[in-house]
């Protein structure tokens, strides 16, 4: 696919979830999914994106020990996964979530998006920190859509890395769906993100407003907007961004589900202190003209050997967490 002659047509409806999983409990949070993917078909949307890890939750992983990971975990073709196939194919919708996959033996931070064809894509994170036993992916999803529109997944700390983004777009990617759960995460750069206290959560029904400007601060919103923009306008691409809300173990993820366009503007995006869903309609006609893409095409690769060199600076995600340097995301 030639950059700057990306041929789009029509529109795609979509909608980014954010909700407060339970750890561990895989049928209240497969209840979830159910629930916004009814909501979604409701509203004539095409594809919804649920957050990272959604089906089994996230930050409480890293306390349990490997043999607990395991039972927690499936394959591709196992239960969770399989009852949201089911139901992408009753609601004739594609709907993405996150799982604990297991695969010869090893464990992935893994999303899986069911189209309501009965296709299945599957992402490994490729910067998974969670925990020491949880491996990384090793390659980019990219795949063409019924909906006339390539699209790719890329999971949480994945996004951080401007590199991820940029090879989903070269491989002929316009719509990247980003599942998080971040927010309120103890960052250790001087100006990054810091904890929420649990106690502005767990109060949220008697002061809403509090937990809501938390949610729109430095420590979430206003993090996301130092960033997230700028992987959709360099790129030229539309990014679904869901991510977890509320209690996350001993955290506090701050939702703020959006879509935003090509040019790095917010279409739609809630600062709800609850589980929400929110809905936008992506014209595929805006990828073309964006600057994102038309920059893309005045590219020079033989300068750019230097990317894929080391530097000797590069550290697994997962030293990084477990030598207690936190990273962000």
């Amino acid at each position: 696919m030639e950059l700057g002659r990306v041929l789009m047509r029509g529109m795609v409806r979509v909608a980014a979830v954010q909700f407060e999983h339970q750890a561990g409990d895989k049928s209240y949070n497969l209840g979830r999914v159910e629930h916004f993917a009814r909501q979604a078909a409701a509203a004539q949307v095409q594809l919804v994106a649920c957050p990272e890890m959604c089906m089994v939750g996230y930050w409480h992983l890293r306390r349990r020990n490997p043999d607990e990971l395991r039972a927690l975990a499936e394959p591709a073709d196992g239960p969770s996964v399989t009852g949201v196939r089911e139901l992408a194919r009753e609601l004739g919708i594609a709907i993405g979530a996150g799982f604990l996959e297991s695969s010869d033996g090893q464990l992935f931070n893994s999303y899986a998006l069911c189209m309501p064809d009965g296709a299945l894509h599957v992402h490994r994170k490729l910067h998974a920190f969670e925990h020491p036993a949880i491996s990384s992916g090793d390659g980019y999803t990219v795949f063409d859509t019924p909906w006339g529109v390539r699209m790719a997944i890329l999971i949480c700390w994945d996004n951080n890395l401007v590199e991820n983004v940029r090879a989903c777009a070269l491989s002929g990617a316009t719509v990247l769906i980003a599942p998080h759960q971040t927010g309120g995460t103890a960052s250790r750069s001087p100006h990054g993100m810091r904890p929420i206290p649990l106690s502005l959560w767990e109060n949220r029904h008697n002061d809403a407003e509090t937990i809501e400007r938390e949610f729109r601060g430095p420590n979430g919103r206003g993090w996301l907007m130092r960033w997230l923009p700028a992987r959709a306008h360099d790129n030229g691409m539309f990014v679904v961004f869901s991510n977890g809300v509320g209690r996350d173990d001993d955290e506090v993820r701050t939702g703020n589900a959006m879509v935003l366009d090509p040019y790095g503007r917010v279409l739609v995006e809630t600062s709800a202190p609850a589980d929400d869903i929110v809905v936008a309609e992506l014209d595929l006609d805006l990828v073309g003209l964006s600057s994102g893409r038309r920059w893309m095409a005045g590219r020079r690769p033989e300068l750019y050997g230097i990317l894929t060199t080391r530097t000797g600076n590069e550290r697994d995600p997962r030293a990084a967490r477990f030598a207690t340097e936190p990273v962000d995301g």
